[in-house]
């Protein structure tokens, strides 16, 4: 179903709102040189990725109670122990390196590699493939403080390396790679796009011209003679491919929240996904304050997994977060071993609560383990409920 708008959005500072221009003067400048026209992929790419200006390029803060939303390392450092033992599982057997794609604030990298490291387990390396130098600072600043002996360790990446084996985690990354908007209206396909008027930005949608996005359209959007408006995300199934393609032993664990595919293209979901966060407020509205509020959609596992067979490997595990680290041994790790310390009593904590409860994050979010050289079962899947893809 599409978000809820919030009419009532906190304005930014004069000096915030300023930057917010100047990244909306360079998106018309490319509308502009791209003949009046740009795919929502594209303005998408520009608003959080435009080199000093975008949402994950700048400097604003994003993450935690300052920022516009709180991800699960920030929630609880148990998110990352719960990880760690994954983590350990598969080290245990391929050897390696960690590597975390989209490192965000730098927390699940400190509190990953301190559990992996109280357990005798520190990796040699923890590779951080982090395409913002803001954030690379922020990183390194903590990790600096949190693990000075250690810093070494950290190597950051600018692309994916040529050959992965050991741990990779991947969590909230695949929600914010450009994605592309397909409406089906009277029959016909349209690629929605981004032109310009006095006022500002405005929806223009063109013809959909054969290829792989109208393909997958076609192939995804269920039928009916009704408006269909919703994301597309080739660009997420190139990554999980070319990740799967360059793990030559190991684990890949993807955690994000989305759907398998029969349920993210059902009729009911019309309007598509997308999601604007902005000062811990979600909204529909993409133009609003570019460069100032994260744009994400709900990832198609269906897609990720079918992208990862294709590169030989091999779909390991697809569960929601709560039953994830509630295998992983979450009450172990919350309770200190106390056999008195019941699951609903778990929950009664907060942090707990908005990991596991499916009100909050338990369910929405999931779990998608891809691997290659693994026989054994998984930790985090072993006592999970299996979901279909």
């Amino acid at each position: 179903m599409p978000p809820a708008h919030d009419p009532i959005l906190p304005p930014p500072s004069p000096e915030a709102a300023a930057h917010s221009q100047r990244l909306a003067e360079h998106i018309a400048e490319d509308i502009v040189a791209n003949g009046d026209w740009i795919p929502f992929s594209r303005f998408m790419e520009l608003a959080l990725y435009a080199p000093g200006l975008g949402y994950y390029a700048a400097g604003s803060r994003k993450f935690g109670a300052e920022g516009d939303f709180v991800t699960s390392p920030e929630i609880s450092p148990v998110f990352a122990q719960c990880i760690g033992l994954q983590a350990r599982q598969v080290l245990d057997k391929v050897g390696g390196d960690v590597l975390e794609l989209g490192p965000g604030s730098g927390v699940l990298a400190c509190d990953l590699f301190g559990e992996l490291k109280a357990q005798g387990k520190a990796p040699d390396r923890y590779l951080m493939l982090e395409v913002s130098p803001d954030l690379r600072e922020r990183q390194r600043a903590l990790i600096a403080e949190k693990h000075p002996a250690d810093l070494e360790r950290f190597v950051w990446l600018d692309e994916l390396p040529a050959k992965i084996r050991g741990f990779v985690i991947a969590n909230e990354v695949l929600d914010v790679v450009p994605c592309s908007l397909v409406l089906r209206t009277k029959g016909e396909y349209y690629e929605r796009g981004v032109g310009l008027t006095e006022a500002g930005f405005v929806w223009d949608d063109q013809p959909l011209p054969d290829g792989p996005l109208r393909r997958r359209a076609q192939a995804v959007i269920p039928p009916g003679d009704y408006d269909y408006l919703t994301e597309v995300s080739l660009a997420s199934e190139g990554l999980v491919r070319t990740l799967a393609r360059s793990l030559e032993a190991g684990l890949a664990v993807f955690i994000d929240y989305g759907f398998p595919q029969r349920e993210l293209y059902h009729p009911q979901r019309s309007m598509g996904t997308l999601r604007c966060h902005y000062r811990h407020r979600f909204h529909g509205d993409p133009f609003f304050m570019p460069g100032l509020q994260d744009i994400t959609a709900h990832v198609d596992f269906t897609a990720m997994g079918q992208a990862a067979e294709s590169a030989d490997a091999e779909v390991l595990g697809f569960t929601t977060q709560a039953y994830f680290l509630i295998s992983c041994g979450l009450a172990v790790l919350v309770s200190g071993g106390d056999p008195s310390m019941t699951l609903s009593r778990l929950k009664a904590t907060s942090a707990v609560h908005r990991l596991i409860s499916p009100s909050e994050m338990g369910e929405l979010f999931k779990v998608l383990a891809i691997g290659k050289g693994l026989d054994d079962p998984l930790l985090g899947f072993q006592s999970a409920r299996p979901m279909a893809l």
